[in-house]
């Protein structure tokens, strides 16, 4: 029990109304901390009404000391770091001691709050049991994006002036290298131009060391993180690769390829600058080029002309003539050809000259196989002959006959041998042109004529073939002139006349859809206007037998023929169109007399007017075909055309529906 101690323990209330409230003066943690009851003592010994309240808890705050991280049972300082390996699990410690009640504990990383429930303990401290020590235990797994982090540790506790305390430690995740590569070429890198600079680049903790080597070799190039080549140079062609290395291991080996270009260099070219082969001997030329890209080879062959002419002889390094003649001589070089950063680089040999000496060649390709010449004109006959020597003997020759190089013999005159001009093919060196030249050529002279020459080495002899054609006469010109003209002039009279007689397939198609047309617009303007357009049937029988009765039409007593008295202009403008037909139907009437035809129904269709006029038809069983009265109307619009028929008779029928204001008879 406790007792009323002035300035330590008075009553806060009156006892005489049973307020037994208590002041407990400058609380210390020693003395007042704890669980405190109110007891009532009995009134009696003997009546032992005594009384004891419920404890009450009277917890007395002691601030606790700051809180401290452990790691590894080391304590770890503020500001230092926590270190592990990359992908270790490991286990961190905060602790706050001596404080009363003990402080609540959280985890911060960054500012991500990874507190986990139920990772706290409290227990007294040893020393001091009316204090608490507070731990927490944290299971981490570090990871290489957790290197350089602030881990923090919050003590909250209410003692605190700022609630709060906490302390601040770095995570140092050590883990492999990781590489990557910058400045790697991506373009031709040509040598004496272009610099290279490489750069291997490493993610490390510790940081690593780097170390260039070069494929192929086992010496270390560079020890450095950046590898240069200003300005690159053939010899640094190569693959090269980079490594990093550091306590915790060591990263994949990155290459690169470093390709230098360079444009093409002739080594060597032969066999000599100056060669000499015989006539249909056999020639080589070798041809020995570098470069990045390997190059490409053309023999090119510069023949000895005026225009400076360059033939492709080959395209490869090795030049092979298996049959020399005289169309290979000249000089010769050979052109090395590569192509860096989309431009080409090429390079030239120096010349080879080759001579070619033999016997004399007279040139096949050359002047041409046949001259063809009119009657009466002059002929002149060219060939070209190479050789080396010169040739000391020229000669044409025909028939028995043989004119010899600057003579001439009557018609016929042989010039001396001169340097060949004129065809790009033969101005070379050692070729000569010889001609021949006929003076007003007969038939007669159609024939081979040959050129026969010789020097020191042999003979050659070729020939060239004279036409002579007869000139087409004036009057066998104008006589196909005139014949070409009246077989136009026939074409086009003929389809004039299969247009106007529809033996034309397009007109008559054309005809039939314009016939179509009208009558369908007809027929919308009946509509419009109330009337009914006939419909006319023509029936022929192909048997024998008896005519149905409805084949057989009679005039109704009780109606007479209907008479147009009026109408549009239209109207009677097609009126004065059927009359106009009259001439026609009355030949044709005459044709029916000669051909005796029985018609059992003739019909007479007015024209129908735009404006609802209406259609007047007669028809009777027995018309007789010679009567002047009667017209044979035949209309395209309403009949097409008859087919093929073995007998003399005629049916026909008619189907009207008039309107009611109209009216036909039959």
């Amino acid at each position: 029990p406790v007792g009323i101690y002035p300035k330590k323990y008075e009553w806060a209330g009156s006892q005489d109304v049973g307020d037994c409230s208590l002041w407990v003066r400058a609380a210390t943690l020693e003395f007042d901390d704890g669980e405190w009851e109110c007891q009532v003592t009995a009134s009696d010994f003997t009546t032992q009404d005594a009384l004891t309240s419920l404890p009450v808890r009277l917890v007395v705050r002691v601030a606790p000391q700051r809180p401290r991280v452990e790691y590894n049972t080391s304590q770890v300082l503020p500001g230092h770091n926590v270190t592990a390996q990359a992908g270790e699990r490991a286990t961190v410690k905060c602790v706050s001691r001596y404080g009363n009640p003990p402080a609540r504990l959280k985890w911060l990383l960054g500012e991500e709050e990874i507190t986990t429930s139920m990772n706290q303990s409290n227990s007294t401290e040893l020393d001091n049991p009316r204090t608490w020590v507070a731990t927490s235990v944290l299971e981490l797994s570090f990871t290489k994006q957790q290197h350089g982090r602030v881990l923090k540790c919050v003590a909250l506790h209410e003692s605190y002036p700022t609630k709060s305390q906490m302390i601040e430690v770095r995570l140092n995740v050590r883990y492999p290298p990781e590489v990557r590569l910058q400045g790697a070429p991506t373009r031709d890198m040509e040598e004496g131009r272009d610099n290279v600079v490489l750069k291997c680049v490493a993610d490390a903790n510790p940081p690593a060391k780097i170390a260039w080597r070069r494929a192929g070799r086992n010496d270390i190039v560079s020890l450095e993180e950046t590898l240069q080549f200003r300005p690159v140079a053939r010899r640094d062609t190569g693959t090269y690769t980079c490594e990093a290395k550091n306590a915790v291991g060591a990263s994949e080996l990155l290459s690169v390829q470093i390709d230098v270009k360079y444009p093409p260099q002739i080594i060597d070219v032969g066999p000599d600058r100056l060669m000499t082969a015989p006539l249909y001997s056999q020639a080589t030329f070798s041809c020995t080029a570098e470069g990045n890209p390997s190059p490409t080879y053309q023999w090119l062959q510069k023949l000895p002309t005026a225009e400076g002419t360059v033939l492709i002889r080959g395209s490869d390094s090795r030049l092979h003539i298996n049959n020399v003649t005289y169309d290979y001589k000249g000089e010769y070089v050979c052109k090395a050809t590569n192509v860096i950063a989309g431009v080409e680089r090429l390079v030239q040999s120096d010349a080879i000259s080759v001579q070619v000496v033999g016997a004399p060649q007279v040139l096949r390709h050359a002047g041409g196989r046949e001259v063809v010449v009119a009657r009466g004109q002059d002929a002149l006959l060219r060939l070209v002959v190479c050789a080396d020597p010169r040739p000391r003997r020229a000669a044409w020759e025909w028939g028995s006959l043989k004119l010899e190089a600057g003579d001439d013999l009557g018609r016929y005159k042989a010039e001396q041998l001169a340097q060949a001009s004129g065809d790009t093919c033969s101005l070379r060196d050692g070729c000569y042109e010889a001609r021949l030249h006929v003076k007003e050529v007969d038939p007669a002279d159609s024939r081979n004529y040959y050129l026969a020459v010789e020097n020191d080495r042999g003979t050659d002899r070729h020939a060239v073939h004279l036409a002579v054609r007869e000139p087409v006469p004036m009057a066998t010109l104008l006589c196909l002139a005139a014949g070409s003209l009246l077989l136009l002039l026939v074409l086009v009279c003929f389809t004039v006349y299969a247009m106007r007689r529809e033996k034309c397939c397009f007109a008559l198609r054309d005809r039939q859809h314009k016939t179509f047309n009208v009558l369908s617009e007809k027929s919308d303007m009946d509509s419009a206007t109330g009337r009914k357009t006939p419909r006319l049937e023509n029936q022929g029988l192909g048997g024998g037998g008896a005519i149905p009765a409805e084949a057989i039409y009679s005039t109704s007593p009780s109606r007479r023929p209907h008479t147009i008295t009026g109408g549009s202009p239209e109207a009677m403008k097609r009126r004065c169109n059927n009359s106009n037909n009259s001439g026609r139907a009355t030949k044709t009437k005459k044709d029916r007399d000669s051909t005796k035809d029985n018609l059992y129904a003739d019909l007479q269709v007015p024209t129908i007017s735009n404006n609802g006029s209406t259609m007047t038809m007669t028809m009777m069983n027995k018309v007789n075909p010679s009567s002047p009265s009667q017209q044979h109307l035949r209309s395209d619009n309403y009949f097409q055309q008859q087919p093929h028929r073995t007998t003399n008779d005629y049916y026909m029928s008619g189907h009207f529906q008039p309107n009611s204001f109209e009216r036909a008879e039959i």
